[in-house]
Formats: C-alpha cells, sequence, structure tokens
C-alpha cells in the first residue's frame, strides 16, 4: 500500500505536467487558454472483464544449492594461493597450499622408525629361528634320555620368549607404519583442493597467514542451479502449494527489471514453536547469471486466480479524503473510439494526445479480489474508461476533464517503477511535449 501511495503522489505530479503540456500546445486562443488551465489532465484505461491471479509476494534469500566453505583439516601457515574470488574451479583443483616444512620432517622421522621397526622384526624373527633349532636338537635328545629335563623346561622357556620378542616387533612396525601412514596424510591435508565443482568467492586466504581447522579460506558453491529460500506463515500453507508458479523479479546489468519463472520446490513441514512459520524453498536455473548467492530479491507466488469480475488496475482505486468512500473516477462519454498510448507506440508528437473537456463522475466499488497489479471490482462495466493518474484534481467537485488514454502494459509499467525512474519518466516527457510546442 505504502508503494501505491508513492505511486500515486508521483502520479499527480504527472498529472500538473500533462496540464502543463496540455495548455502549451498550439492554442493560440486566449480564452481557449484559460479554459485549458481550469480543466484537470487526467490519465485513463479501459476496464476489462476476466480473472485475476492470485498473487502474494515474499522476500527471498538466494543461495547456491550445492555451496561448501573450505576449511584447512590442518592448522598452518597459508605458502600459496591458486584461485581468487570469481575462479570457476573443477572438482578436485588445488586451491591453497599450506607450509609443509614441519610435515615433512616429521615423515622423514615416522620413516626413519618404520626402517628400525623394520630391522628389529628380522632380528627378532633370526633369534626365534635359533631357538627353535635348538629346541628340536633338546626334543631328539630327550627322546633318547640323553638329557634332563631342567635343559628341556630352559629351551621351552627361550622360544616362549623368542616368540613373544617377534610379536612385539611384528606390533611395532604395524604402528611405525601407521604412522608413516598418517604423516603422509597430514602431508596431503596441507594441500586444499576443492571438493566440488564451481564458483570460488568469500576469499579469506592471505599468503603468511596463521590458519587453524576452524580458519575459513573460501566459499565454493554451483552457481548456475540456486535456490531462493522464502517465508511462510502458518496461514499461508492453506493456500501455498508445491507446484505453484513463482516469479522471481531481478534487475539485469543495465537496471531492467527481469522476470524469472520458476516452480514452488519444496515446503518444509514442521512450523517454528516461537514464529509459527516454515521454510519453502524454489530451485532456479541461473545459466543467464542474474541471480547471486546472499542477493534478497522479491518473489511472487501465484496460488490461483479470482471468479471472473471487471478488472481496474491498483493505481485506479481513489479514497474520498472526506467521506472515506472507495472509488474510481469513470470518463463517462468515452468509448472504444479512443486509442490507448503503449509503451511501443511510436509517437513524435509527445506522449499522446489529450481529448477535448469531457465529463467525469466518481463513483464507489467493491473490492471482490486483490492481486499486485490489478483489482477485481463491482461497480464498474468492463470497457468504461477509469482515471488512473489525476484522481486529486477531480476531487474538488470538477465534473470534466481532458483525457489521455492509456494501455494496460503501460500502466503497469508505471505502477513498477521505482520513485526515481517514475520521476525521469514524467521530465522527460515534459521536455517532449516542451521541444513539440517550440517547434
Amino acid at each position: 500500500m505504502k508503494n501505491l501511495l508513492s505511486v500515486i503522489k508521483l502520479a499527480l505530479l504527472a498529472t500538473l505536467v500533462f496540464s502543463l503540456g496540455a495548455c502549451t500546445q498550439n492554442d493560440t486562443n486566449p480564452e481557449q487558454q484559460q479554459e485549458n488551465l481550469v480543466t484537470p489532465a487526467v490519465e485513463a484505461v479501459q476496464a476489462r472483464y476476466g480473472s485475476l491471479p492470485l498473487v502474494e509476494r515474499f522476500s527471498g534469500n538466494v543461495r547456491s544449492q550445492n555451496q561448501v566453505a573450505l576449511y584447512p583439516e590442518i592448522s598452518g601457515v597459508v605458502e600459496q594461493i591458486f584461485v581468487q574470488d570469481g575462479d570457476y574451479v573443477e572438482k578436485g583443483d588445488k586451491l591453497v597450499q599450506m607450509n609443509t616444512s614441519v610435515l615433512e620432517k616429521q615423515l622423514q622421522q615416522a620413516e626413519a622408525g618404520y626402517k628400525i621397526a623394520s630391522a628389529q622384526l628380522k632380528q627378532a624373527k633370526a633369534g626365534l629361528t635359533q631357538i627353535q633349532n635348538e629346541y628340536k636338537r633338546i626334543k631328539q635328545l630327550e627322546e633318547k634320555d640323553l638329557t634332563s629335563q631342567v635343559q628341556v623346561d630352559q629351551i621351552e622357556g627361550q622360544l616362549l620368549s623368542a616368540e613373544a620378542d617377534v610379536e612385539l616387533a611384528e606390533a611395532r612396525l604395524n604402528q611405525a607404519e601407521y604412522l608413516v601412514d598418517e604423516r603422509r596424510n597430514e602431508l596431503n591435508k596441507a594441500v586444499v583442493r576443492a571438493p566440488i565443482s564451481g564458483t570460488v568467492g568469500q576469499r579469506n586466504a592471505e599468503i603468511g597467514m596463521q590458519a587453524s581447522t576452524d580458519t575459513q579460506l573460501f566459499m565454493i558453491g554451483d552457481l548456475s542451479k540456486l535456490t531462493v529460500e522464502i517465508v511462510l506463515t502458518e496461514n499461508m500453507l492453506n493456500q501455498i502449494q508445491i507446484g505453484q508458479t513463482a516469479r522471481i523479479l531481478v534487475d539485469d546489468r543495465n537496471g531492467k527489471e527481469q522476470v524469472l519463472t520458476a516452480e514452488l520446490s519444496r515446503i518444509s513441514p514442521f512450523l517454528n514453536e516461537v514464529t509459527r512459520s516454515t521454510e519453502a524453498e524454489i530451485d532456479v536455473n541461473n545459466e543467464n547469471g542474474l541471480l547471486t548467492p546472499g542477493m534478497f530479491v522479491p518473489v511472487d507466488i501465484l496460488f490461483g486466480e479470482s471468479e471472473q469480475a471487471t478488472l481496474i488496475p491498483v493505481s485506479a482505486l481513489y479514497t474520498d479524503p472526506t467521506s472515506g468512500e472507495e472509488g474510481v473516477f469513470i470518463a463517462t462519454s468515452l468509448g472504444s473510439e479512443i486509442e490507448p498510448v503503449s509503451d511501443t507506440s511510436n509517437n513524435s508528437n509527445g506522449p499522446g494526445a489529450m481529448t477535448e473537456p469531457t465529463p467525469v463522475e466518481f463513483r464507489t466499488i467493491n473490492v471482490l479480489a486483490e492481486g499486485r497489479m490489478e483489482l477485481g471490482v463491482s461497480g464498474v462495466e468492463s470497457g468504461q474508461w477509469v482515471v488512473t493518474v489525476g484522481q486529486d484534481l477531480l476531487s474538488e467537485g470538477r465534473t470534466e476533464a481532458r483525457v489521455r488514454a492509456m494501455s494496460w502494459d503501460r500502466i503497469f509499467r508505471l505502477q513498477n517503477l521505482q520513485r526515481e525512474d517514475l520521476l525521469n519518466e514524467i521530465m522527460q516527457e515534459r521536455d517532449t511535449e516542451l521541444s513539440n510546442v517550440n517547434l
């Protein structure tokens, strides 16, 4: 409603400009000029019959569908950086190299320990073999009653000890091998690689910085497939459903508004116990690159259509400040013979000719359905011309106005304009009119 009021106020300024243009055209009769000064100039559009798209507007938060924050797996000093913000990388590409001097020394120590453990195992196995041979000899002598029980018990003890030495040496070798693998793995972790294919951003890595496992170095995401998140209240869940059309509004590089059409993809079934709201997601193909993760964009969800009714632009609705009645001003004598001005009209003589003074009247209406750009109403017939710009000038009891007929596409565009854009539009039209008068 605030945007609507802003448009109406600026439209009043447009009306004053149009009035200036009307009274400065090639009317050389002073009496005629005086009549033009007191007869307000307005814009009007022809009401039409149809169904009104039911639209709910949301604020959407854009994020990448596959978006990953990159952290080092080990602590250390950043030695090299291979990418910059905005670079596209493939999965497995090198992004950051950490300093490895300490890790390389630790690996060398682990490999040396492995060699020592391997030699100790060989030594233990050799000792076991020697004891096993001596054990066989003693057992043969025992069978011939050529040795004492003391010697037998002694060799059996030595055999058990030698076997234990081998098992201990094998365990030490396995431990040394595990330590080597661990040191090699840590050395490999010194290189931070891309876990997915995507575009790199939010660089926080700098050469020489001390980074820990809690230091975010980059953000990486697939910018071709994005998700727009919106918040639904408890009451909206009765109307908003998965699969409904979503229109995402975003400005292109030239500042022109573009509309991306998608479908509502998912709705979380769990409501927040405090806010009584939930999140919905819209998957968007971003091949044209208009959207960027982190953007805040308007999103319109179309959840159905109203019943058939007479449709008028939102800007045509006027509230009488004295009585509080809602209604529209109608140019009662205009019909289909009037050719409306559209954005595509090629009119070199200005923004469009105005009619001679024609009767207008205020008519109260009932709003049956409300969309973002149109209203479904009763009290107005399809085909009647309703004033969209200049209602304030008609509220002073005037019964006549000079009317410029406008098309629906132009009205919609004006309703979409921001305040600065609308002012620029008005000034350009004023300059065009004045230049034509001077010619």
